[in-house]
């Protein structure tokens, strides 16, 4: 039986990384561990560097071809990543 004040698991962790402003840092961690999920392993497989910094994903691809084809797709992965995060987490993505 809940209390009217009981939270879920969910609820209490999303809660205290918000008190402790670890939020932003822990959806941008978990942009670059869904990387594969994101994008397909096949790119995922071609990045050979991932990191965020102040809401930039900066990304470098190995093959050309896929790079020419992520900047066509920046947009929807950028809004992909903010949908699943349910927050501005990436403004923008620079390849390297």
């Amino acid at each position: 039986m809940r209390k009217a004040n009981d939270k879920s698991i969910k609820d209490a962790i999303e809660q205290m990384l918000n008190v402790y402003k670890l939020k932003r840092r822990f959806d941008e961690t978990s942009v670059v561990a869904h990387w594969p999920e994101i994008v397909g392993k096949p790119v995922a497989n071609r990045t050979k560097e991932l990191f965020v910094r102040d809401k930039k994903l900066f990304v470098r691809i190995e093959s050309s071809v896929v790079k020419n084809e992520m900047l066509l797709m920046r947009q929807q992965i950028i809004n992909k990543i903010n949908d699943e995060a349910k927050s501005l987490v990436i403004e923008e993505i620079i390849f390297l």
